[in-house]
């Protein structure tokens, strides 16, 4: 099995180096600040001067109060303005002009005047909906739950730090225990930093989570030489410390999206399962891939023991490698 999984960690390793952040969603806010009127932003993902050809399109019965105002920093596009529409906007329809043409999903947060907030996500397959007359508890739940998935899923720097655990786990009850004690220590960190109690600058926490992994390859490669470090020892300690970390860098995608005034514990609930039921994915996806490689490589000519310990020290390396770039990358960026 051991050698299967470094395989298949070398490979993960490769394709994550190709990008180590997320896709963020598009985010569109409208803030109910008067009968017939809402006060719109408008986030969408973009590089440099250049950005999605994404746009909002409300019911044709809206008129622009103000003009848009467009600014562009951090990778973003982000673009207010107010309107007013006759009757409010229950039950109206608001689409994504050009969404279907990308790969991208959009997070709506609609807040009304009662305090009662609408979040709804779109998708490519679903560039539209019907605003609702109140806020859906359900609703809230499933949207942050997909929410908490794909970031996770699309967090490459997470998914490996994961990988590197499995592999100096191996499997079992220590991994389980190790996942577990990630999740408390993100979970708590998550809540904190999106509550607003706890305020860290997030290139210093993308720096210390890209740390985070070449401090678990190093300790892979020392078991590889014979010495045990405190990683294999006890990774679950490992796992919660670093879990603070890089709960921290979970937090920025949901402050991205905001919180639904009304259902806040509902939505952080939720995007934590979400986030957790992605590593679980990951890790069922790592283990089924190894499994079904390991039956393919046991009916190849084995390889001699030296050559095997040498492949051993392969992904380990690429691992660290790849996350010492990143370290270096997001030191620059300070």
């Amino acid at each position: 099995m051991n050698r299967a999984l470094l395989i298949l960690a070398l490979l993960f390793t490769l394709v994550s180096g190709l990008s180590a952040h997320e896709v963020r969603p598009a985010y569109l806010e409208l803030r109910q600040t008067g009968p017939e009127t809402y006060d719109a932003l408008w986030k969408v993902p973009g590089h440099g001067d250049l950005r999605l050809g994404l746009y909002v399109e409300l019911p044709a019965t809206c008129t622009n109060v103000a003009e848009p105002r467009g600014t562009v920093a951090n990778n973003a596009y982000t673009e207010r303005w107010t309107v007013n529409c006759p009757g409010g906007l229950s039950g109206g329809k608001i689409q994504i002009a050009g969404l279907s043409a990308t790969a991208v999903d959009v997070l709506v947060r609609l807040e009304r005047l009662d305090g009662t907030t609408q979040v709804t996500r779109l998708t490519p397959s679903s560039p539209s909906f019907v605003v609702a007359t109140a806020a859906d508890a359900v609703g809230v739940a499933r949207t942050y739950t997909v929410l908490g998935i794909e970031h996770i899923l699309s967090g490459i720097d997470h998914l490996l730090f994961v990988l590197a655990l499995i592999i100096i786990t191996r499997g079992g009850w220590k991994l389980v225990k190790t996942v577990t004690a990630f999740t408390v220590s993100h979970s708590i960190t998550l809540t904190l930093a999106t509550l607003g109690y706890v305020h860290i600058p997030q290139r210093p926490v993308e720096a210390v989570i890209a740390l985070s992994i070449v401090f678990v390859a190093a300790e892979i490669l020392r078991g590889r030489q014979g010495h045990v470090g405190i990683t294999a020892r006890a990774p679950w300690i490992v796992a919660l410390i670093f879990g603070l970390m890089h709960g921290l860098g979970f937090a920025s995608g949901l402050k991205d999206a905001g919180l639904p005034d009304g259902h806040i514990p509902t939505a952080l609930l939720f995007f934590s399962i979400g986030v957790e039921t992605g590593h679980f994915l990951f890790i069922g996806f790592v283990l089924a891939l190894t499994a079904v490689m390991l039956r393919a490589v046991s009916e190849l000519t084995p390889i001699n023991q030296q050559r095997s310990a040498i492949l051993q020290l392969v992904p380990p390396y690429a691992i660290g490698t790849v996350a010492m770039f990143w370290v270096i990358q997001r030191i620059a960026a300070f």
